[in-house]
């Protein structure tokens, strides 16, 4: 019986079944509605951490090393070089406790997740902060950015002396909860459809004994 009762499950849908599924738009939308409202109910009661970005502008001057008529290959490598040099700065010992003194944050806590570096390349560094808080989120992004940038300054071994930096956003940060609650609606609205799927397959191979 159970194996009778999977089989008719597993089956491949008949044009009949296909129809029905059509025809039943009353029972999508339903469904549809009642997984995007359960993914708002979870937004408000499990609500993501908040987001804050601060960017920092870095330009490498690749040019002035290697010349334009030179493989793409080679600008490359020392792009990847340099940009592995400047991501671990970021989350070097000096940076991180800069951040935690200013923030009240422990170290741990910030390589824990408090802190994300996003998309590190040849132009804007986006240092995000993230926390319950928004306040705290903002002030988390603003530090890291601050305190990564001045260190830069200071020029310190192994980062090239043609780098060229510019702190550009670090006050009035955009703080917003990530993932958003569009998201947790889409979301919701996928699992309502698949659910609803579900159960007007069984419910018509039901029928169908």
């Amino acid at each position: 019986m159970l194996h009778s009762a999977r089989d008719r499950l597993l089956r491949s849908p008949s044009w009949d079944e296909v129809i029905h599924f059509l025809m039943a738009w009353r029972a999508w939308l339903l469904g549809a509605a009642l997984g995007a409202l359960l993914g708002a109910l979870i937004h408000v009661l499990l609500p993501p951490l908040y987001r804050a970005e601060a960017i920092v502008l870095i330009d490498q001057n690749v040019e002035k090393i290697i010349a334009e008529d030179q493989t793409d290959l080679r600008k490359y490598i020392y792009l990847q070089r340099e940009t592995d040099k400047l991501i671990a700065l970021a989350w070097s010992d000096a940076v991180l406790e800069g951040v935690s003194a200013e923030t009240g944050v422990p170290v741990a806590d910030l390589r824990a997740g408090k802190l994300i570096l996003s998309q590190p390349s040849d132009a804007g560094w986006r240092f995000l902060g993230q926390d319950r808080d928004p306040a705290l989120a903002e002030k988390l992004a603003a530090s890291w950015a601050t305190t990564f940038y001045q260190t830069l300054l200071t020029r310190p071994a192994g980062i090239s002396e043609i780098l060229e930096t510019n702190l550009v956003q670090v006050e009035n940060l955009p703080v917003q909860r990530v993932p958003g609650i569009g998201a947790f609606l889409l979301a919701g609205s996928f699992l309502g459809l698949g659910t609803t799927a579900l159960f007007l397959l069984f419910v018509q191979r039901q029928e169908s004994k």
